[in-house]
């Protein structure tokens, strides 16, 4: 569906479907260069990259200074979302923003020059588009720059807002630190923690070959990384499973057409943990600015017991902490992700957001309670998913037990 509608101060409001080739796909790629806030799977070649395996349904809410497919337009805001016709059964009809297996951020990209302005307008567009005027944005921050702008938006529209999930996921935190607190980011391992980490880094290289890490960051390089990444993981569990990327076509193509769009655009790393010849373990991730997103991890499994995958992640940690340019690492990962939990004690907090438009919506308060509702019943379900595993692995209690 393709529609516009004027929005105040000469802006324009614009639907758009997630298609293979927006005419306004230059204009995109110049706002997520210079977003008020990096969100790298809503920018123009993950988003075209991820389409085809995950876009079905999704359609774009823009802010333009004119028809954004006009030349020289300026993007001031877009919002990948779908349309959810009913909640619960309920004709609640929400906006739901984009997210699917590798793209967990919700925050919409905004113009960093004027972001009061472009948030504003977005959350405007939908009323003016005749759309629904319930917003849902999933993995929004709690806290920092996003989370005070939309604040002060709120707090100037009188729209209400309810947050469900609130959590917080590891994340590498460098902001603001000196070359000696950079260096101390790794002191909270135990003495325990650091030999083990030693003993098996030994193991691994009882052989006589010494690990190494490779970091391809070039076109060509980058795509034999992520063949030797899928050939990695397929020789493991989710290869016998049937979920490993070698087993889904989709999800195959759109990691190759994503590393082909980032890698040309120098804003993709692979790193490979390797002895000799052979990869132990290997990690994707995408650059946006001073941002590192922690994408997928793959390991072998025949040195399982040697947990290569927390060697990588322990060596790449080191590498960073000595790398001025980079300042955060997203893990990208639930909470109570051991391996990220294991070295970066920052935390990324975040909610899914459900937003009223401004203008007002009698049916709000009940959109609101259904998803505290749904939110609660989620957790429930998890947490009883999590005692389960847990009484599994304990296994039946000792009969000799007194």
């Amino acid at each position: 569906m393709i529609r516009d509608a004027a929005l105040p101060g000469g802006l324009v409001a614009a639907l758009r479907p997630l298609g293979p080739a927006p005419g306004f796909r230059p204009a995109w790629r110049a706002l997520g260069e210079a977003p008020f806030l990096a969100n790298p799977f809503y920018e123009a070649g993950y988003a075209l990259a991820a389409a085809p395996a995950y876009g079905a349904g999704v359609d774009l809410l823009l802010v333009a200074d004119r028809a954004p497919e006009m030349p020289g337009a300026r993007l001031l805001a877009l919002w990948p979302f779908r349309r959810a016709r009913a909640r619960w059964g309920l004709p609640l009809p929400v906006l739901a923003g984009w997210m699917h297996d590798h793209g967990v951020l919700g925050v919409p990209l905004l113009d960093a020059r004027e972001p009061a302005r472009a948030l504003a307008a977005l959350l405007a567009a939908p009323r003016a588009l005749a759309l629904s005027p319930r917003l849902l944005m999933p993995y929004l921050p709690t806290e920092g720059p996003f989370a005070e702008l939309l604040r002060a938006e709120r707090a100037a529209s009188g729209a209400r807002e309810t947050r469900v999930w609130a959590h917080a996921r590891a994340r590498l935190a460098l902001d603001g630190l000196g070359p000696e607190a950079r260096g101390a980011a790794l002191a909270h391992l135990s003495a325990r923690r650091r030999r083990k980490l030693r003993a098996a880094g030994e193991a691994l290289e009882a052989g006589g070959e010494a690990l190494r890490l490779d970091t391809a960051d070039e076109p060509a390089a980058l795509a034999a990384a992520l063949e030797d990444f899928i050939a990695l993981e397929a020789a493991g569990w989710k290869g016998r499973m049937g979920t490993a990327i070698a087993c889904r076509p989709q999800e195959a193509a759109f990691l190759r057409a994503m590393t082909a769009a980032l890698g040309a655009e120098g804003r993709l790393r692979i790193d490979r943990l390797r002895l000799g010849g052979q990869t132990l373990a290997a990690a994707i991730l995408p650059r946006t600015g001073a941002d590192l997103w922690f994408l997928k991890i793959a390991h072998d499994e025949g040195t399982a017991r040697h947990s290569p995958g927390v060697q990588l992640v322990h060596r790449l940690s080191r590498d960073w902490l000595a790398d001025p340019s980079i300042l955060r690492v997203d893990s990208c990962a639930a909470p109570g992700t051991e391996l990220a939990e294991m070295f970066w004690t920052g935390r990324a907090r975040l909610a899914h957001h459900l937003i009223e438009a401004p203008g007002g919506d009698p049916l709000f308060p009940l959109a609101a309670a259904l998803e505290r509702a749904r939110a609660r019943i989620a957790r429930m379900r998890a947490e009883t998913r999590a005692k389960v595993r847990a009484a599994r692995q304990a296994g039946p209690p000792d009969p000799r037990a007194s």
